[in-house]
């Protein structure tokens, strides 16, 4: 018997506390009033397949935190689950050649053996899974109601499709154009989509971030930014020769004046009829499609843009002409990369540009 062995023979302990545990319901979550609750829940695992490492590592972490709760006195509950309603399972159904149900359900029992002799202190009584009917007809219930009370909408939006995964992707899922499953090139889909209007919720979200207590400042200003509120107004730029008018969005109406040329995402409705009779332009923006959306992915792509050869007429034409010079009556129409984020991030397709030394170099 090695040194180690000697000092912590885990063959020997780990299933005799185990047994201990089980035999005593220890990690049983009970109604108990003396005590401070703490609930901790971790993500649940996708049952696509086998645990691996990845997942000791965040369920150790969770372990850590309800072992530490709980000898602190407080009453903790700690449950477990499985992600087991979506594509990731059936994907793996599929690569198997079975049906999603027998494939989801045999992971779950085979995945349920693996967490055993790691000795979490889970409440396996709380068991739930996301495919079963008893887990998703609550779901529904609460989709309904949201429906009915007008929360939840149905509208078309650009997705990240991973042409493998068959799947949306989360602009954090894409990674160098790419799919971090499949290493699939990502590709630019207009879907129909449903919504939740979280936006209705948005300022008293706001007003409550201020009273959360022990909460990082750091981690109030990221809800803060993901709730993204902001102020501004709506302008529009007729297109000369054109009966339609460009819209934008600006928190920063003052700068008007000094707008250079107007920019349109490579999926504005613009950029898209004028793609159907110019081939070259079809082709620019499939590259613009290829590209992911997260503001990294934009910040280090390359400065491309694409004249449409339409000109943007100023919103305040007669006042330049009468205090500047008329060049600026007039102001070109590029279909930019950069222009995607605001597309991503905030619904905008439309920007006005000012001329600072990036920009400048991209007019060169």
């Amino acid at each position: 018997m090695s040194q180690l062995e000697e000092r912590y023979n885990f063959k020997q302990t780990e299933p005799k506390w185990q047994k201990q545990w089980l035999d005593k319901n220890s990690f049983k979550a009970t109604d108990d009033k003396s005590k401070k609750k703490c609930f901790v829940l971790e993500m649940f695992p996708y049952p696509s397949g086998k645990l691996h490492m990845g997942h000791v590592r965040n369920y150790t972490l969770g372990d850590i935190t309800a072992r530490f709760k709980k000898s602190q006195g407080y009453n903790v509950m700690h449950p477990m689950g499985w992600d087991s309603f979506g594509l990731p399972a059936e994907n793996a159904a599929i690569k198997k050649n079975t049906h999603p149900g027998t494939w989801t359900r045999k992971c779950i029992k085979d995945m349920h053996k693996q967490f055993a002799p790691l000795g979490f202190s889970i409440d396996w009584d709380r068991e739930v899974s996301t495919c079963e009917l008893e887990y998703y007809r609550h779901e529904q219930a609460m989709f309904i109601d949201f429906a009915e009370h007008g929360l939840a909408y149905r509208k078309e939006s650009w997705v990240n499709w991973d042409p493998i995964d068959q799947t949306v992707l989360a602009n954090e899922q894409v990674v160098d154009g790419k799919g971090w499953r499949t290493g699939a090139t990502v590709e630019k889909k207009k879907l129909s989509q449903w919504f939740l209007k979280t936006t209705a919720y948005a300022d008293d979200l706001l007003n409550e971030i201020n009273n959360l207590e022990g909460w990082p400042d750091k981690v109030k200003i990221m809800q803060t930014n993901w709730i993204g509120k902001s102020f501004g107004a709506q302008v529009f730029f007729p297109i000369k020769d054109k009966e339609e008018k460009l819209e934008i969005y600006t928190t920063r109406p003052d700068t008007l004046f000094g707008a250079s040329f107007c920019a349109i995402s490579a999926g504005h409705p613009i950029a898209l009829e004028l793609a159907k009779n110019n081939p070259e332009l079809a082709e620019f923006i499939k590259k613009c499609e290829s590209l992911g959306t997260s503001e990294v992915a934009i910040e280090k792509a390359e400065k491309l843009g694409f004249d449409t050869g339409l000109k943007a007429i100023h919103p305040f034409a007669e006042e330049l002409t009468q205090n500047f010079q008329s060049m600026w009556q007039t102001l070109c129409l590029w279909i930019m990369v950069q222009a995607l984020f605001l597309l991503a991030l905030h619904t905008i397709s439309a920007i006005w540009i000012l001329l600072a030394n990036t920009d400048y170099l991209f007019v060169q």
